[in-house]
């Protein structure tokens, strides 16, 4: 199968942190009547809400609030889940972000523990938990989220980055080696996109997005089976020149754009 067909219609869609900003309006895009949402979040009163929300849209929702730092309740409900349901499209979303403190101070290590067992961890163990049923079936996708800023380390939050930058490679990585079997695998790489996390981040937020917005962009570019859906345009080609300038210019460029260094 040619990994560039265009995707079905998926008629089961897994979204990791739905209650969050980008997850919350990917559950709302995709919420259609005869389509199964699995949303899992930390945040039990947002999801009951966006249930509600998805369900009058006529979809059927099933919701599941965990810490996906519990590595054993994480397997538990997802080899329940791979039993019960045929996942078509699976949105690995769930994301924390930390960065430098104030005059330069360090990120906190236990802050940085727990973004590497959501940012990566937990993806890469929700990925190897749903691929084995689409494997056997030939068919699937993952969307795996990552972020601009997986293409060069912001000064301002080391960890981030390199939590991002793990997520975009693996990704690369894994639909090559899953292309001929079927298994659709896309990186998608938002911007500033407008949320409590995005507000938090410091530095400035050049073309902001709003999550609806992104989620639209999102669909689309699944739908298409893109291999990388990065947005916006400007800053996605000013994160990837970061990326080929020679260092010391990208950090000079960083400075001047008070991203810290």
């Amino acid at each position: 199968m040619n990994s560039c067909e265009p995707a079905g219609v998926p008629a089961s869609v897994l979204i990791t942190g739905a209650s969050g900003g980008i997850g919350g309006a990917l559950a709302a895009v995709y919420a259609e009547a005869g389509r199964t949402l699995v949303l899992q979040g930390r945040n039990e009163l947002r999801l009951a809400e966006l249930a509600a929300f998805c369900e009058a849209r006529g979809a059927r929702v099933l919701t599941q609030v965990l810490d996906l730092r519990d590595r054993v309740a994480l397997a538990d409900w997802l080899r329940k889940l791979c039993a019960q349901e045929q996942l078509d499209l699976v949105i690995v979303n769930a994301g924390l972000n930390t960065h430098v403190g104030p005059s330069g101070a360090a990120e906190g290590w236990p802050e940085v523990q727990d973004l590497l067992e959501v940012n990566v961890v937990a993806a890469w163990a929700t990925v190897n938990a749903v691929l084995p049923a689409m494997r056997l079936r030939g068919q699937g996708q993952i969307a795996l989220i990552s972020s601009l800023a997986a293409f060069y380390g912001l000064p301002v939050a080391p960890s981030y980055c390199a939590s991002k930058a793990a997520i975009k490679v693996y990704g690369e990585a894994m639909r090559g080696w899953l292309a001929a079997e079927g298994i659709r695998i896309n990186v998608v790489m938002p911007g500033y996109v407008e949320s409590s996390m995005c507000r938090a981040m410091p530095g400035p937020k050049p073309f902001l997005w709003s999550a609806e917005r992104a989620a639209r962009y999102i669909r689309r570019g699944l739908e298409r089976n893109r291999a990388r859906i990065s947005f916006p345009f400007p800053l996605n080609l000013g994160t990837w020149f970061l990326s080929v300038l020679p260092p010391t210019v990208s950090e000079r460029i960083l400075r001047l754009l008070n991203y810290g260094g």
